[in-house]
């Protein structure tokens, strides 16, 4: 009893210092670094988030040799890590914890940064390097290495997202997927019993045979169950709005009311519906976080700026549409028992309320088909970056060991700790990432004035980098 006595007590200690780590973090610093960057790279594309809209539809329909990832490949991948219980359960999350005003601040993380979401995967399709005869692989850790000319920063970074995507994010994804279960046993049963560890134990075992596997694997199954989730789940949330739809004027005047409810946010600063959208926000658009680029490099295209408005796209996809669908949703409910209930629970009873067993059976799975994707997009990310650090492959194969058995770990572990532990290896990443591309985005903006001077001249843009007085890349000599 007294192991156990002390093994409790280093938990709760341990989530106190990741939950302070957490609020200091976005509390002081990371809120206005992410707004600063955002607004500069919008004024300096000349607002790219909202210009190349157009033109996406095209670049996703550009086909590529059937041995490389495809442009639309590229974004499922991404797409895969982005939408997923940050969309759902994270929302919940937000409006429990921030209040209904956190979704402004989600918009306004997504909207601001899709510009920095452009330069970082512009810049990873620029110095992305060949992986194989066939492949491309590429991110933050190789734009440092190469345009900043530090492989030593370059290996901080790729660290700070092997610890926060193979250790926080699929820890996360791995309790949110492990709680949907909480709902039909009850709590006392859920924590007390062998659930969590049978369930970690078959998710460890599914997760396996994609960590082990290829990268190719990751993107067929990203670019199949991925559209298919987001339509259904989309679907059902049109459903929704249209069935409360006169409830919509109030639902949005309440949002941007408590959005700016500026007393209670210099009141209370770390749980603000500013600081707590923005923290929900950047979890799930990933929006200049550091990770997407590493899927954008892995695509093939004729130039290195169709690949950033992709990855601009995944953004809105993600915050503007399926996050809004799902704050809508838990606005408007009407069910009863609401209050005090967080997470994964929140949304079962939500739309519970609204679809009986049809809607709880709904929401649990779309949570696990959607945090099992995630873990196999976080992965991918993952394991290029530890490729960038070393080729040994028995160092990979310890890699891959650890990232199964972190998990089965996430599905143990206490919601508070899950959340705080991501925010906080997230906030690292993050905060290396915006320093790179804020040093580097003269180059993305060159890179983005070529392609615009062959839009207007009829062609379809492709790059060589030296036109742009760019000589350090591999694959666009």
């Amino acid at each position: 009893m007294e192991r156990y006595s002390i093994f409790d007590n280093f938990i709760t200690h341990f989530s106190n210092f990741i939950s302070m780590s957490s609020n200091f973090l976005y509390t002081y610093f990371l809120v206005f670094l992410l707004i600063i960057c955002g607004l500069y790279f919008t004024f300096r594309t000349s607002f790219i988030q909202i210009r190349f809209l157009p033109q996406v539809y095209k670049i996703l329909k550009e086909k590529s040799q059937k041995e490389h990832i495809s442009p639309f490949g590229a974004l499922m991948i991404s797409t895969a890590s982005r939408v997923g219980i940050g969309n759902i359960v994270g929302v919940a999350v937000a409006i429990s914890s921030g209040g209904v005003g956190a979704l402004f601040w989600m918009w306004i993380i997504a909207i601001v940064g899709g510009a920095s979401a452009f330069i970082e995967s512009t810049l990873a399709q620029v110095y992305k390097i060949r992986d194989g005869e066939h492949n491309y692989k590429g991110g933050p850790a190789y734009y440092i290495q190469s345009a900043l000319g530090s492989r030593t920063l370059g290996i901080v970074f790729a660290i700070s997202l092997i610890a926060c995507f193979s250790y926080g994010f699929n820890g996360l994804q791995s309790f949110t997927l492990t709680s949907t279960f909480e709902y039909y046993v009850g709590s006392e049963v859920f924590n007390n019993g062998h659930i969590k560890i049978f369930i970690g134990l078959i998710l460890s075992l599914l997760t396996a045979g994609f960590f082990f596997g290829s990268d190719k694997a990751s993107a067929i199954i990203a670019t199949i169950l991925v559209p298919i989730m987001a339509i259904a789940y989309l679907i059902v949330a049109i459903i929704v709005i249209i069935m409360n739809f006169s409830a919509l004027p109030n639902a949005f005047a309440d949002i941007f009311a408590k959005a700016f409810d500026f007393e209670a946010i210099f009141g209370g600063f770390a749980g603000s519906a500013m600081v707590i959208g923005i923290k929900r926000g950047l979890f799930s658009n990933e929006a200049g976080m550091g990770s997407a680029p590493n899927a954008a490099a892995a695509a093939h295209t004729s130039h290195p700026a169709k690949q950033g408005m992709v990855q601009t796209l995944s953004v809105f996809i993600d915050t503007l549409i399926i996050c809004s669908a799902s704050a809508l949703m838990v606005i408007c409910s009407n069910a009863e028992g609401l209050d005090g209930m967080q997470g994964m629970p929140l949304m079962q009873k939500v739309m519970e309320g609204y679809f009986g067993n049809f809607g709880l059976y709904f929401i649990s799975i779309s949570v696990v088909l959607f945090a099992f994707t995630s873990l196999i997009g976080n992965h991918f990310y993952a394991e290029a970056n530890f490729k960038f650090i070393t080729k040994n492959k028995l160092a990979l194969q310890i890699f891959r060991a650890t990232a199964v058995f972190i998990v089965f770990l996430g599905a143990q572990i206490s919601m508070g700790l899950a959340w705080d532990t991501a925010d906080v290896i997230m906030g690292i990443m993050a905060t290396i990432n915006i320093i790179s591309i804020l040093l580097l985005g003269k180059i993305a903006l060159k890179v983005l004035k070529d392609y615009d001077k062959q839009i207007k001249e009829g062609k379809n843009p492709t790059f060589k980098a030296a036109d742009v007085g760019i000589y350090n890349t591999e694959c666009w000599k």
